[in-house]
């Protein structure tokens, strides 16, 4: 009677074992396959098929970080060619350079004002000169917040009579905002000014 005890003993303590084992090996399983579910969903959410002339592109999607200099470096490209190149139209002015203003602070409002106090858009528009900005290089500091930048681009004013051509040197800083309709990229200038804006041709 003993030894059946013992035996019943010996299989209770066995099959306690590979419950546990069972049991370890079970929470394991589980584990890596909501670990696979996990990588699966976030490889499927991370590509974006975009309809493109009816043909479909995929498109990956990317952390800011990853194209931070290149958002950047478009935003600056941006606000040139809103405040810069312009046309004899009051309205057509007006729209451009409010956009123009939501890419930076009261520095590029101050340049504004001042231009419009001189007189220098109803210039334009009194002698239907068109206005127009190449932006050709940017330099470009990512190192620390905010970043530091120095924007070379070419301006030319075309009218009846001929075509100005100028070189335009500019500085300022940007930092980090939150995304909107009126500034996708997230940025805003700071302290921007204009450092060299000399005639260079005249055709």
């Amino acid at each position: 009677m003993f030894r059946q005890l013992r035996n019943i003993d010996t299989a209770f303590r066995h099959i306690k074992k590979f419950s546990i084992v069972a049991h370890v090996a079970t929470m394991l399983l589980c584990g890596f396959a909501i670990y696979k579910s996990y990588e699966a969903t976030q490889r499927i959410l991370s590509s974006v098929w975009v309809i493109v002339d009816g043909r479909p592109i995929r498109a990956e999607v990317a952390a800011r970080k990853d194209n931070l200099e290149v958002e950047a470096r478009r935003h600056i490209s941006d606000f040139h060619r809103l405040f810069f190149t312009l046309d004899p139209d009051e309205k057509a002015i007006t729209a451009a350079i409010g956009q123009a203003l939501y890419l930076a602070d009261n520095s590029a409002k101050r340049q504004y004002d001042n231009l419009r106090e001189s007189g220098y858009y109803a210039g334009l528009i009194s002698g239907n000169i068109s206005q127009r900005i190449t932006v050709d290089s940017i330099r470009l500091d990512m190192r620390r917040e905010p970043y530091a930048f120095r924007c070379h681009a070419t301006q030319k004013l075309v009218r009846s009579s001929g075509t100005l051509t100028r070189t335009l040197v500019t500085t300022g800083t940007l930092r980090d905002v939150a995304r909107t309709d009126n500034n996708p990229h997230g940025f805003l200038i700071q302290r921007w000014e204009t450092i060299e804006n000399r005639d260079i041709q005249t055709r």
